[in-house]
């Protein structure tokens, strides 16, 4: 089980995107993730009739290392450490470490 999944909110903890906040679009492999409006590049596209497809320059996220971004905690608006319970039927949840609040049920 990853501590971080599609659709949570983070933030960035370290980069040129220091600070921003956003949410996982799609975790790529085991340590990478992309966020939205995190961690844009600009991307030169040629255009292609066959698909209709226009040229020019588009903006997309590109993948960032899981260590450089952290969870945040809702209840009090700041990054937080993600731990594993155990939950009394037998169900593993994650929780974050400072409140102990369940993430997922």
């Amino acid at each position: 089980m990853n501590k971080l999944k599609k659709g949570d909110s983070v933030i960035v903890i370290s980069g040129k995107d220091k600070g921003k906040k956003g949410e996982i679009i799609k975790v790529i492999e085991p340590d990478k993730l992309l966020v939205t409006n995190i961690n844009l590049a600009k991307k030169h596209v040629k255009p292609n009739p066959n698909k209709e497809e226009t040229g020019g320059i588009i903006e997309r996220e590109m993948p960032l290392h899981i260590s450089n971004v952290m969870m945040l905690n809702p209840i009090t608006k700041k990054r937080d450490k993600i731990g594993f319970k155990k939950l009394e039927d037998g169900k593993k949840v994650r929780v974050y470490k400072s409140n102990k609040e369940v993430i997922d049920i």
